[in-house]
């Protein structure tokens, strides 16, 4: 993960706090929903283009981090 981090930031006046791609409004969730409706790595450099190869891969490792790090309670 820590080789990733440096793509990653989080401002609370950005997309409401949303883990987000540095220097864009781009949320990791963005990223997440447009790979899971079907979309390309090619379609999302197609319409995004300040989205590269390294920030679909953060999304991922962000992703996979959270899962790992969250904890299920009984109620």
């Amino acid at each position: 993960m820590k080789e990733y981090i440096q793509y990653i930031s989080i401002d609370p006046n950005i997309r409401f706090g949303k883990p987000c791609i540095r220097g864009t409004r781009i949320a990791i969730v963005d990223i997440l929903q447009w790979l899971a409706s079907g979309m390309t790595e090619e379609e999302i450099f197609e319409d995004f283009p300040t989205i590269k190869k390294e920030h679909i891969q953060t999304a991922l490792v962000y992703a996979a981090y959270r899962e790992e790090v969250i904890k299920m309670v009984a109620a």
